[in-house]
């Protein structure tokens, strides 16, 4: 799985993986076994970003192929919103990078929109990343993967 490739690379950095998907908690927990620097929690991530996680205290956050949501209708429940990356932009440390992937256009525009007009985040170069169950998913069936990295630009507000 990413997040124990990403532990094992650097077992010096911890890593907490939140999942509101029981189902992917357990298979995350039994992929982990015996890695000392990581956790797994069962939560929104929404929530745990917000309440959660202290201020200027995550390095990079992955948020990889979350609900699209296609329906306009249900666009308003989707995750990447300016409350969202103010949540984030708190929790990260100074120079964080918050890198997103999804496979829906629509959805990757409008993360970007939002991204662009937040003043706390700087849109940065990807880099290569393990990838993940979804990413595989998706490529193997010639579907196209969009991605977006940002870098936190200024000061906690």
């Amino acid at each position: 799985s990413f997040l124990r490739e990403l532990a094992q690379k650097t077992p010096e950095r911890n890593f907490l993986g939140i999942d509101k998907m029981a189902g992917r908690i357990e298979k995350s927990c039994r992929k982990v076994a015996g890695l000392e620097n990581v956790r797994v929690m069962n939560l929104e991530i929404s929530y745990a970003v917000r309440f959660l996680l202290p201020r200027e205290s995550v390095e990079t956050f992955y948020l990889f192929f979350p609900d699209p949501w296609p329906k306009r209708r249900h666009h308003r429940r989707r995750l990447v919103t300016t409350e969202f990356l103010d949540a984030i932009h708190r929790a990260l440390g100074e120079a964080g990078m918050f890198r997103i992937a999804t496979d829906q256009a629509d959805y990757f525009e409008q993360i970007k929109r939002v991204a662009k007009n937040h003043s706390g985040f700087a849109i940065a170069n990807d880099v290569d990343l393990p990838t993940t169950k979804f990413e595989r998913r998706f490529r193997d069936a010639d579907l196209p993967i969009y991605r977006l990295s940002l870098r936190k630009i200024s000061p906690v507000r």
